[in-house]
């Protein structure tokens, strides 16, 4: 049986660790230089009369929507002329694919402090969500919880754990939701249930005991719709977007919908898909409490089998099935299919037999349809839904000890999480990640 999480992570549906040994404890992130990530990206090819600047941009400490948001402004572009393939953490060194329909000497005006920009040419094609193959990350764990000599052993049996097992569970991990304020699914679950001043409230003013003290009394005077005046003279700036939706409310108090428009387009998308990631979360917590094997298929299943890359192909699913199910158990062994389960939205195929009633039951108890992911008014918020591998492949996994603690070098697949590969090793509480 699978250890049961005893930190915050639980709430957001990730109930087990696949090991059962203890963690190291410990902190991520203690400064930036602990969390390094390089994407491992798909170049578009050079075209020296192409539309589009490629190069790569190296960040410390930025926020992805910020970093979109100071680059156009200073290249004098919209924010839709610039491309990026994936969020990426903002406490961390990050080094990501982006591009920029901009003249050639737009990047020579970025002088933004801690950004460098590198490699740059030219080409007909942009970067757009999802145009990369994976990443690579070397972090550190300082202030573990276990003796030096403890460390080593716990490392090794997490390790074993892992490599029998094929990867980790797949858990959408504590940055899908907010680390120190875990509300992203739940703005997200009041748009799907057309809760919209719900959902604004929620992200304006729910407080958490970790953020800064500035930052909580702001949400606090945000709390009276008729204080928004008054707030904003004292918002801090890490609430440019709290900024934004009470600039609109202020003019149109009653305007919840356009509150929301107001934010990004990826940030609006964002609140969904983090409500499908809870529901996803949950679905797999059940189906480990269930016993039901993570590498190995029952019938219902829904596989989806890789490319020529190893990336899943979600446009063709396949069903496993009496006939199939000895083909389909070559096919994971040797990493060509991944088994899913549903992100739940308006076209969202459910999987059959014993899955198929874990995601029917937590459809059942959260009272969706597929239709409630149909927002009218906030087309960025609507989900079609897809699927997520239960599984998360580790490519090259190494480690190295030090007096702080350790360092663990690896590689993942895009659209998966580092943090849900460390809480394997650290079971750490939430805000540690």
């Amino acid at each position: 049986m699978y250890r049961i999480c005893g930190t915050a992570e639980y709430d957001i549906g990730m109930r087990f660790y696949l090991s059962s040994a203890d963690g190291t404890g410990g902190r991520l992130k203690s400064e930036p230089e602990d969390f390094i990530v390089r994407e491992i990206s798909k170049r578009p090819e050079e075209r020296k009369d192409g539309r589009f600047i490629i190069a790569d941009v190296t960040t410390r400490n930025w926020e992805t929507n910020r970093l979109v948001r100071m680059l156009s402004r200073t290249m004098g572009i919209s924010r839709e002329r610039v491309g990026f393939a994936g969020t990426k953490d903002k406490r961390a060194v990050t080094t990501q694919l982006m591009s920029f329909e901009a003249p050639d000497d737009a990047i020579q005006k970025v002088m933004l402090k801690d950004i460098s920009i590198n490699g740059a040419y030219r080409s007909s094609r942009n970067i757009q969500i999802g145009d990369l193959i994976g990443n690579e990350f070397k972090i550190s764990v300082k202030e573990c919880a276990i003796p030096a000599k403890d460390i080593q052993r716990s490392i090794d049996s997490v390790s074993a754990d892992i490599k029998a097992l094929g990867g980790f569970p797949n858990y959408f991990g504590v940055q899908r939701f907010g680390t120190t304020r875990p509300i992203t699914h739940l703005v997200g679950e009041n748009i799907i249930r057309g809760n919209f001043r719900k959902a604004v409230d929620i992200y304006l003013s729910q407080v958490s005991e970790y953020e800064a003290q500035d930052t909580i009394d702001a949400r606090t005077m945000l709390k009276d719709r008729s204080s928004m005046k008054d707030a904003l003279k004292i918002m801090p700036k890490t609430m440019s977007f709290e900024k934004i939706m009470a600039e609109h409310l202020i003019k149109r108090p009653d305007d919840d919908i356009g509150a929301i428009s107001q934010l990004p387009p990826n940030l609006q998308m964002m609140f969904t898909h983090a409500y499908q990631s809870y529901l996803f979360n949950v679905m797999l917590s059940e189906r480990m409490n269930a016993g039901i094997p993570l590498n190995g298929p029952v019938e219902g299943d829904v596989i989806i089998p890789t490319d020529a890359n190893g990336t899943p192909f979600h446009e063709r699913p396949v069903i496993v099935t009496s006939k199939n199910i000895d083909l389909v158990e070559r096919q994971l062994r040797s990493g060509k299919a991944f088994i899913t389960i549903t992100l739940f939205g308006i076209d969202s195929i459910i999987s059959g037999g014993e899955m198929g009633d874990i995601e029917n039951k937590v459809i059942s108890a959260e009272n969706l349809t597929n239709n409630d992911f149909m927002v009218p008014g906030l087309p960025h918020c609507s989900s079609k839904g897809s699927r997520r591998e239960i599984i998360c492949p580790v490519g090259n996994i190494e480690h190295n000890m030090n007096e702080n603690g350790y360092e663990l070098m690896f590689s993942l697949p895009k659209g998966n999480y580092a943090t849900c590969l460390l809480r394997e090793f650290m079971k750490s509480e939430m805000t540690s990640y």
